[in-house]
């Protein structure tokens, strides 16, 4: 199955294989392949990283139209100055807006936009295609103390890759937590088990929407030394399964496997009391077992889809609605996260390790970037103010 979404002249393409898996590429408006943003696409071939490329890249094409480059005639000013354009600060005029009535990007969204250019630029430049850029971005850069500690080569000198255009850091984001007491006001607004289970399952678990929506039945080891072998404590294994019917995926890729009927591997999470009473509760008072098909833990409950996969989308529209009923606004289900992994680093005095892992983050050092500040409400923080203030004399 292929769906197309027009963005201007070039739009981005969806494949649907047979098999379950999606692919992205860039197309003209007769529907023939852009041939060179195609070839770098499907180096990205099986991985998120190709869709998110796929529209970046084709915001920057319609670019390159509207200003008359052509691929050998782009210099790494024109990188710079479109960089400015989407909300870098680059020295020089910005010239006439271009992206009128869209919200400048963040910091996240331009670093991933700066690797998108400079792969694709390099890939450009190995096919004989403007090798002066190529070779103004193939920059290099000393490791940082943070990447030998790491890698425990603090003798080695050795260049890394570097990106001229990406933004300059270092720099910390600030993640939007829950409104306080949240969960519980969520709680008295949802009608259904299912949903009563999605609001405990991303606040006690920490959950991305993907990775919940994504679940199967068979990833769930809640009873005390399941025959996996991996955790003895109640538990359910994340696992990265680009064919579910509902497109959800985890972010994380954790080799797994299925041994004697048993999931082995993927990301282990723990699980705590009360998503296992949630869970029995959803299971055995609504769970449409004679319909439910795939094997998937979020069915839909009514209507003639009832028993097919919930898809993230709809878990995020319950959760809006419901805040707002609630009072809170529209709450966003990667707000559980964002509590969930302050709340273990305040349990922990501040261990990231265990924040990791618990989270199933990939490093410590995206936890620290992220959640590795100051709590302005922090009790030892709040007196440290207000002796300065001269509040305690």
């Amino acid at each position: 199955m292929v769906r197309a979404v027009v963005v201007g002249d070039l739009r981005v393409q969806e494949i649907r294989r047979g098999d379950g898996r999606r692919s992205w590429t860039i197309v003209w408006p007769e529907g023939t392949v852009h041939p060179e943003a195609g070839r770098f696409l499907r180096r990205h071939e099986g991985s998120g990283t190709q869709r998110t490329y796929a529209y970046l890249l084709v915001d920057h094409l319609r670019w390159l139209e509207r200003e008359c480059l052509t691929f050998d005639a782009v210099r790494l000013s024109d990188l710079e100055r479109y960089m400015g354009i989407l909300g870098a600060e680059v020295a020089g005029p910005f010239g006439e807006p271009w992206r009128i009535g869209k919200r400048p990007y963040g910091q996240a969204a331009l670093t991933t936009t700066a690797a998108c250019l400079k792969g694709f630029y390099l890939h450009q430049a190995a096919h004989g295609v403007n090798g002066e850029l190529g070779a103004a971005l193939d920059r290099g850069r000393l490791p940082s103390r943070a990447v030998r500690r790491r890698a425990f080569l603090g003798h080695v000198t050795a260049s890394m890759p570097a990106n001229p255009l990406a933004p300059a850091g270092p720099h910390r984001r600030h993640p939007k937590m829950l409104p306080d007491r949240a969960r519980e006001r969520l709680l008295a607004e949802v009608t259904s088990a299912r949903d009563r289970l999605v609001v405990t399952w991303l606040a006690d678990g920490g959950l991305r929407i993907g990775e919940l929506c994504g679940l199967h039945l068979v990833d769930l080891h809640l009873r005390e030394n399941a025959a996996c072998g991996q955790c003895r404590a109640p538990h359910v294994h994340v696992c990265h399964r680009p064919g579910n019917p509902n497109r959800a995926e985890a972010k994380t890729k954790h080799p797994w496997r299925v041994e004697d009927g048993t999931v082995v591997g993927g990301l282990v999470k723990r699980v705590s009391p009360a998503m296992v009473h949630t869970y029995f509760d959803y299971l055995t008072s609504e769970y449409p077992t004679s319909q439910a098909g795939q094997g998937m833990l979020l069915v839909q409950l009514h209507g003639p889809n009832a028993g097919q996969p919930w898809a993230p989308v709809a878990a995020r529209r319950m959760l809006a609605r419901a805040g707002r009923r609630a009072g809170l606004g529209v709450i966003r289900p990667h707000a559980f996260r964002h509590s969930f992994t302050s709340a273990v680093l305040d349990a922990s005095d501040g261990n990231l390790l265990i924040a990791r892992d618990a989270g199933g983050w990939a490093s410590t050092a995206m936890v620290d970037e992220i959640y590795g500040h100051v709590d302005v409400h922090d009790p030892a923080f709040d007196a440290a103010l207000r002796a300065v203030w001269g509040e305690g004399r």
